[in-house]
């Protein structure tokens, strides 16, 4: 959390001395002081920092990219003449246990179309989620345990 504020800052000294607050400037800048961070990396821990702010950017990165194949798969789906739609709801093991992961996670899986999260077990180690096409609850479980909870995993622990 420090090495992002320093950072922050950084871009922020970097704007006042270049005399620009345009917003490719401030990212310049904020480029510029994570690579100043990663250089003087050991009184800061940056290190952890850089690889914490690549991890949550692969993250979105991912969300985006899921929400453009589920949004284009689900208007297939509904713009077909045919829908031969199994919808179900299914359990997922969890394999994060923290509050906030959990969260992410059941809003990121509702977020996309064609999923919801319907509701967590009370011992937190099971989420429940509607898919609209649940014909294969296996394959649906292996594209959230592989995508969505590896990279929540990464970028938060």
């Amino acid at each position: 959390m420090i090495a992002l504020l320093l950072n922050l800052l950084l871009a922020i000294a970097w704007a006042a001395l270049s005399g620009s607050t345009s917003a490719h400037n401030l990212v310049l800048g904020f480029a510029l002081g994570a690579l100043a961070l990663f250089l003087v990396r050991e009184p800061f821990g940056s290190k952890a920092y850089l690889w914490r702010l690549w991890a949550i950017t692969s993250l979105a990165l991912l969300f985006i990219k899921e929400l453009a194949m589920s949004a284009i798969k689900v208007a297939t789906t509904v713009l077909s003449p045919e829908m031969n739609l199994k919808p179900g709801i299914f359990a997922f093991p969890l394999t994060v246990d923290r509050d906030f992961e959990i969260t992410l996670l059941a809003n990121m899986i509702t977020l996309t179309p064609g999923t919801l999260s319907v509701d967590v077990s009370d011992d937190r180690k099971t989420l429940y989620v509607h898919a609209l096409d649940c014909a294969d609850p296996d394959a649906i479980r292996r594209d959230i345990a592989n995508g969505f909870e590896r990279k929540i995993m990464e970028a938060f622990r």
